[in-house]
């Protein structure tokens, strides 16, 4: 699966043609890229669900993603992320945003393409090293961010960057746009059809002024 992609150039599918089993779009990238400000935006347009894999593991566990992997090392959360991912392809049928090391697990790879052949499409959220650089700075709750959190998202971005270029459809970028901007953007791209309602859960985060920090630091 590449990139270049099916993308904006794709016919959408023809009015009434059934959609394929799983999630309406995933989300993937890097922590501040608005993957999850984007996916609820993008879900309200759509009239469906969101569902956030990190928020599921953090909820199932009983505590917050930092103190998971304080107590219980990096290995145990990416096990318990990857059985996340694989339910959340199998049972979601709205946008589903995964945590930007997600894509990194052999399987989670395996398991998206499958995703992806299947008719799924997986969309690569990308941000400019400028512009995430306050909210890293300012965001104590990443247990990968510790120390000098720009250098070391630098540094995740680099390894990253080609797994998320490998299993993505589409890429959209969220430097300077808001979040219902960059929903828009995904949604116009991939041919969806507005819903006829907003969609069960939270709609999408109150948005401000331009500036760098208009779109959130997520994982």
């Amino acid at each position: 699966m590449t990139n270049s992609a099916r993308p904006a150039g794709a016919a959408p599918p023809p009015a009434g043609a059934s959609r394929p089993p799983g999630p309406l779009v995933v989300l993937i990238g890097a922590m501040g890229a608005g993957k999850s400000a984007v996916g609820k935006a993008l879900a309200h347009g759509c009239g469906v669900g969101f569902h956030d894999t990190d928020d599921a593991v953090a909820k199932a566990e009983g505590t917050a993603i930092a103190e998971l992997f304080r107590r219980r090392g990096e290995d145990y959360f990416r096990a318990r992320e990857h059985e996340a991912v694989i339910a959340a392809l199998r049972e979601q049928t709205g946008v589903v945003a995964l945590g930007g090391g997600a894509p990194m697990r052999a399987d989670t790879r395996e398991a998206l393409a499958a995703y992806s052949a299947g008719g799924g499409k997986v969309v690569l959220l990308e941000v400019s090293l400028d512009r995430v650089a306050e909210r890293v700075a300012l965001d104590d709750s990443r247990p990968l961010l510790s120390g000098d959190a720009l250098a070391r998202w630098a540094a995740l971005l680099a390894q990253r960057r080609p797994v998320y270029e490998q299993v993505s459809d589409l890429r959209v970028g969220t430097d300077a746009i808001t979040p219902t901007e960059a929903a828009a953007e995904v949604a116009r791209r991939l041919g969806l059809e507005p819903g006829p309602g907003p969609g069960p859960g939270p709609g999408p985060e109150p948005e401000s002024g331009p500036g760098p920090a208009r779109v959130g630091l997520d994982g």
